[in-house]
């Protein structure tokens, strides 16, 4: 069993020795172990030892707090909804959006579908992307998704990788809604 570490300090330590003194007198045989802490803590001005280390415990999280919470950023859910309609029933993107924030948001979603830690060539990557939409324009992605720092590339082009990141909260909703449709379409 752990010991914590209370710190004991008092204003008055003549006032301490007197009220120690008076209680000691009062009781009839030998004080334990409990009744000296008790005797401590009314001395310092406690109702009781109990008080005393509430009070302790509340004072070292008022000076000593803990880190602050991450705040949690919120997802705009109408603006998920407005980029499911990019997609197809099978998942695949139909549409190129012509608003920059939709279109990086969109390519979380093919990043997600990349396979991790994985090399791929020029022809790899672009017949993964030729299969996630359905407009046939799988330069612009490969090409935006290098810019947007979501793959890496050589400067000879011929390997891509996905770089590891985790994508912002309207994405990772849209990913999660496009789940489904995945399953049904395979």
């Amino acid at each position: 069993m752990s010991r914590e570490l209370l710190p004991f300090q008092v204003a008055d330590i003549s006032a301490l020795a007197k009220s120690l003194k008076s209680q000691l007198e009062a009781h009839e045989e030998r004080p334990g172990h409990v009744s000296l802490l008790n005797m401590l803590a009314r001395g310092a001005g406690y109702r009781n030892f109990q008080h005393y280390r509430a009070q302790a415990a509340a004072l070292d999280r008022l000076e000593n707090p803990g880190p602050a919470p991450t705040p949690v950023p919120e997802v705009d859910f109408a603006r998920v909804r407005r980029l499911l309609r990019h997609f197809d029933g099978a998942g695949r993107l139909i549409r190129w959006p012509n608003k920059f924030n939709e279109q990086a948001t969109c390519l979380w979603v093919m990043w997600s579908r990349l396979p991790a830690r994985e090399s791929l060539t020029e022809q790899g990557i672009s017949r993964l992307l030729d299969g996630m939409h359905t407009f046939r324009d799988f330069a612009l992605l490969r090409r935006e998704m290098v810019e947007q720092g979501l793959v890496s590339r050589t400067l000879d082009c011929r390997d891509y990788r996905r770089i590891e990141r985790q994508p912002p909260p309207d994405a990772l909703a849209l990913i999660r809604y496009l789940a489904p449709r995945l399953v049904t379409a395979a």
